[in-house]
C-alpha cells in the first residue's frame, strides 16, 4: 500500500490564465477534490453523516508552489494523515507532475486543517472525528521513519 490517498487530474484549459499557468485557486480546489474522493472510496458512511448533521469544517489551507504547470498536464495529487485530535484534522498534500515517461516532479506542496462540528448551522459544535474515518486515515498518517502519528481512539 501506498503511504499517501492518490487522485490523479488532467489540466484543462479553464484552470489556467492567458499566459497558460494554472490559476492558485485551483491547487486548494483540488485538495478539496481529493479528499472528497477519499472520502468516496474510503469512508463512504462519513458521507451518509454529512447527508445528516455532520459538518467538515476547513478551517485553514496553504500551498507553496515549486514549478508552474500547463493545461494538459497529468497530476498526482497526494493526501496524507499529518495531524488527528480528537475533533480536527491535518492534512498534508504533495502536487506531483507525472510525464508520459513515468517521471515524477514535485511542483507544489499543501496543507489543510479540517474541524469536525455538528449541529444546524446557526448552532454548530465541535464533534469528534467518526470512527471510520479516523481508521480510513490511519494507513495514510505521516511519520518520520519508524515513528507513527497516533491516531486517538473513542475511548
Amino acid at each position: 500500500m501506498q503511504p499517501y490517498y492518490e487522485y490523479r487530474h488532467l489540466v484543462g484549459f479553464e484552470e489556467t490564465n492567458l499566459v497558460g499557468n494554472v490559476y492558485y485557486v485551483n491547487y486548494l480546489r483540488w485538495q478539496g477534490r481529493c479528499r472528497e474522493m477519499f472520502l468516496r472510496e474510503l469512508s463512504p458512511e462519513v458521507l451518509e453523516d454529512i447527508r445528516g448533521d455532520l459538518k467538515l469544517f476547513t478551517l485553514k489551507v496553504d500551498c507553496e508552489f515549486f514549478a508552474e504547470i500547463t493545461a494538459f498536464d497529468q497530476l498526482s495529487i497526494r493526501m496524507r494523515l499529518e495531524d488527528l485530535t480528537q475533533t480536527q484534522i491535518g492534512f498534508s498534500f504533495d502536487y506531483v507532475k507525472l510525464t508520459p515517461e513515468g517521471g515524477e516532479e514535485l511542483v507544489a506542496k499543501g496543507r489543510q486543517r479540517v474541524a469536525c462540528m455538528r449541529g444546524p448551522n446557526t448552532n454548530t459544535r465541535p464533534t469528534r472525528v467518526p470512527e471510520g474515518l479516523r481508521l480510513a486515515l490511519e494507513p495514510y498518517a505521516s511519520a518520520r521513519p519508524g515513528q507513527r502519528v497516533p491516531v486517538p481512539s473513542e475511548a
